[in-house]
């Protein structure tokens, strides 16, 4: 290949990465993040430990009254301790999770109902030696509700159920049921 094409590429991806870098600073600065910390009990006598980074990109729509529907993101690293058998008492997760949100849009505390659902990685799908969820990779779907509240709703406190399972992709796949309290704050 010739040697200036090869250049005029390299120019290229970069005015291309830095129109895209530029364009993502300027949304950015209206984006908030955030930190969010969550206990939770599930099945198989498992306690769940999470740690989540937050970003709501300030995207709102379908305004009902008082209300609307608003979009955030959620990364998560989470830690499952379990007494039940002696295979794997500690597993790791990672994940993701979009989640849609309808929120009180005024007061100075905001009820919340919300949905999401997103993709985890365990570090090992055998909980004991009972318990095994077929494959590491897994689908993590919730529902909740909770409270925003504070100096510019910097505060979220709430509840959500959540389900973790395969969706069928290898059995076994029992899947494990949580129940959630987190507290999120927004930078």
């Amino acid at each position: 290949m010739n040697k200036n094409k090869v250049v005029s590429r390299g120019l290229t991806l970069n005015g291309v990465l830095a129109v895209v870098l530029l364009g993502a600073a300027s949304v950015s600065h209206a984006d908030q993040f955030g930190v969010q910390m969550a206990v939770g009990v599930g099945d198989h006598h498992i306690t769940k430990l999470d740690l989540g980074m937050v970003w709501d990109p300030n995207l709102s729509w379908w305004q009902i009254g008082d209300w609307h529907f608003a979009l955030i993101g959620e990364a998560h690293v989470a830690w499952w301790h379990t007494d039940e058998g002696n295979v794997h008492p500690n597993i790791g997760e990672i994940g993701v999770t979009p989640v849609i949100r309808f929120v009180k849009a005024s007061g100075s505390v905001r009820p919340f109902i919300e949905v999401g659902a997103g993709v985890r990685l365990l570090t090992s799908p055998r909980i004991s030696t009972d318990v095994t969820l077929g494959t590491a990779f897994q689908f993590a779907d919730m529902a909740g509700v909770g409270l925003q509240f504070g100096d510019h709703q910097r505060y979220v406190a709430g509840y959500r159920f959540q389900h973790v399972s395969n969706g069928g992709i290898k059995e076994p796949n029992p899947g494990i049921n949580f129940s959630q309290l987190y507290l999120q704050y927004v930078f």
